[in-house]
């Protein structure tokens, strides 16, 4: 099977997994410590059925929506994946262009192997950057700079990883920055031959791009990893929110927020957005559900910003569910990258189409001919959710 064949995300997932040597491929699936985060985000949507009306026209659906001022063709846009170059060469450009195919945002990660710059070029109007702050607050003042002249508008903060997260399935495997390709890992490897001609064909290790004009002078690809590393992740406080809201005039959302405390100091601070998420599973085994979370981030600031989601996004019907607990827009970075590791831009472009075709289908099932009228009265809660869903 080829991932223009593939019918779902988990296919694609099949897909990447048998291309990616073991390391690589545990890097995207990890976790951190027991790992019960990352079924858990996923498991989080059985908690609802969607409650259909019938005998409603639903010839013509309308599944965009409306987002700073501009309007996208869907309801969902691509998240931020770090080290997509890693795992296929040029994923990060791949990833961008099947985003403006689509008419949907794309967020680049702040752990990049491209630069904005680079994708920018290929993305005008619906690139967001996603920024990892660094230690030292001039390199974040600059990678602003960089991306705003670029004529990137939105910038996406993360806040919910100040100290290096405890990913047990990478610490065994031996995975670090930089990537250190020990006899038993090259012997793995050499099982998934179509990874390492591409690896070997683009010159091996890849540099970080946003990142390799502060390194030191004559940093290889190796060095500036290591750089990046040294730098983030970094604590950041409500007095370094107020410093960045100054640099960036352009539209600033926070990535990680789920109390609704939070949100609302968010809101007071000049934030224009926020993404209820808890890194994929990536940061802290403990932190909430992100669904489970969402309705109370929206309620606490109502319709003044916008309230965006991800985390274990793998079908439409995710979408549809999370759109109907109140967010204004929702994220998915595995489903995506799942689609370009296993058959490039092609297969970037297969896994936002098969959300896309799914999402229309639910909306056709459901009665419901927009996206943008699905709230909770659309939701049915299951026996399990009545029962064990968090105040």
């Amino acid at each position: 099977m080829t991932a223009a064949k593939a019918l779902n995300i988990a296919e694609l997932h099949q897909l990447a997994r048998r291309r990616l040597p073991r390391i690589l491929f545990d890097c995207i699936e990890s976790g951190t410590e027991g790992e019960t985060a990352l079924a858990a985000n996923e498991a989080s949507f059985g908690r609802y059925r969607l409650m259909p009306r019938h005998l409603v026209d639903v010839a013509r659906r309308d599944a965009g929506l409306s987002l700073f001022g501009r309007r996208y063709a869907q309801s969902f846009g691509i998240g931020p994946t770090g080290f997509a170059g890693l795992f296929r060469p040029g994923a990060d450009a791949m990833l961008a262009r099947a985003a403006v195919a689509a008419d949907i945002p794309f967020v680049l990660s702040g752990a990049s192997i491209a630069s904005p710059e680079a994708i920018a070029a290929q993305a005008t109007g619906r690139l967001w950057y996603h920024l990892y702050a660094a230690k030292d607050p001039a390199i974040s003042a600059d990678l602003m700079r960089r991306v705003a002249a670029a004529g990137v508008e939105v910038l996406v903060l993360t806040v919910d990883n100040p100290v290096p997260a405890k990913r047990e399935r990478d610490i065994r495997n031996g995975f670090s920055l930089p990537l250190r390709l020990k006899p038993s890992i090259l012997l793995e490897a050499l099982t998934h031959p179509g990874w390492i001609i591409g690896y070997l064909r683009d010159g091996g290790l890849p540099g970080m791009g946003s990142w390799a004009a502060y390194a030191p002078p004559g940093s290889g690809p190796a060095e500036i990893g290591q750089f990046f590393r040294s730098h983030s992740p970094s604590i950041q406080t409500w007095d370094d929110l107020k410093r960045f809201r100054e640099q960036w005039r352009g539209k600033l959302v926070l990535k990680g927020i789920q109390h609704p405390e939070d949100a609302r100091m968010a809101l007071a601070a000049g934030v224009d957005g926020l993404i209820v998420s808890n890194h994929g599973g990536k940061a802290y085994d403990m932190l909430p559900i992100p669904l489970f979370s969402l309705a109370a981030v929206k309620a606490a600031v109502g319709a003044q910003i916008p309230v965006m989601f991800d985390g274990g996004v793998r079908r439409g019907s995710d979408i549809l569910i999370a759109r109907a607990l109140g967010a204004d827009f929702v994220f998915t970075g595995r489903a995506t990258l799942y689609g370009v590791v296993a058959g490039g831009e092609a297969g970037a472009a297969r896994a936002v189409e098969i959300l896309r075709d799914e999402v229309d289908r639910g909306l056709a099932m459901i009665g419901c001919p927009k996206i943008a009228d699905l709230d909770e009265r659309w939701l049915q809660p299951t026996a399990q959710s009545l029962h064990e869903r968090p105040a």
